[in-house]
């Protein structure tokens, strides 16, 4: 049976992030500077975010990093709301480009998913002197119901179905038992991106890195077919 191939779109839209920017709506064309300066805002806001979380951003505060006006700020996003899920957007664009994208020259099967999870851990190892707007976002809005949520939780699912797609392929391929749960396996190898940020950011565990890797090692190795299925 042929495998599904790889789609990583972005994040579906939330009603408040539909509406059309400033200026969109009476059918004016957003300037070139215009894109620049709200691209620039993001960027600000992100580094922001993964440092202090979502929950830090405000309009004010801001236009204060940027040196901007608060209503210059503010005419790029409309609310807070707005801000916060263009931030979202903007994470997980990066993340598509440093992760998801780069492991897809690898050849299909096991090297994808090692690429995969690779990928994810040179990342993770960036994010440990700031943070991951996933995790920090999961604890700031796990009880927050709303578009800001949705997108988190729409980014991650977006990636897992990536990760499970993977998963399956590697089942088919027999590089992994066909009885095999992908959805176990996702959550074991997601386990270890989630301990690796709190034994290494948070509790400065010397050896966190290897660990993590030789903890892929074994999940490959449970989960890996009988020689006698390659054959």
């Amino acid at each position: 049976m042929p495998s599904t191939p790889h789609i990583f779109p972005a994040v579906p839209s939330s009603p408040t992030a539909d509406r059309k920017p400033r200026g969109a709506a009476a059918g004016h064309r957003i300037s070139p500077k215009g894109l620049q300066t709200k691209a620039h805002i993001v960027d600000v806001a992100l580094q922001l975010a993964m440092h202090n979380g979502l929950e830090s951003l405000s309009i004010g505060g801001l236009a204060e990093a940027t040196q901007m006006s608060k209503s210059g700020v503010f005419a790029h996003f409309g609310s807070r709301e707005e801000l916060q899920i263009s931030v979202i957007r903007e994470y997980h664009h990066r993340f598509e480009q440093e992760v998801f994208y780069p492991a897809l020259q690898a050849e299909r099967g096991l090297p994808r998913l090692r690429a995969l999870f690779d990928h994810w851990m040179k990342r993770t190892t960036i994010e440990l002197d700031s943070g991951c707007i996933y995790i920090s976002g999961a604890i700031e809005f796990h009880d927050n119901i709303g578009p800001v949520r949705n997108a988190l939780v729409e980014s991650v699912s977006i990636w897992h179905a990536a990760m499970r797609r993977t998963i399956n392929q590697c089942k088919e391929l027999d590089d992994l038992r066909p009885d095999a749960d992908e959805n176990q396996i996702l959550s074991e190898i997601h386990a270890l991106i989630l301990v690796l940020h709190y034994e290494a950011r948070f509790l400065r565990s010397p050896g966190a890195m290897q660990r993590a890797l030789t903890g892929f090692d074994n999940i490959l190795w449970r989960y890996g077919a009988p020689a006698s299925a390659k054959n």
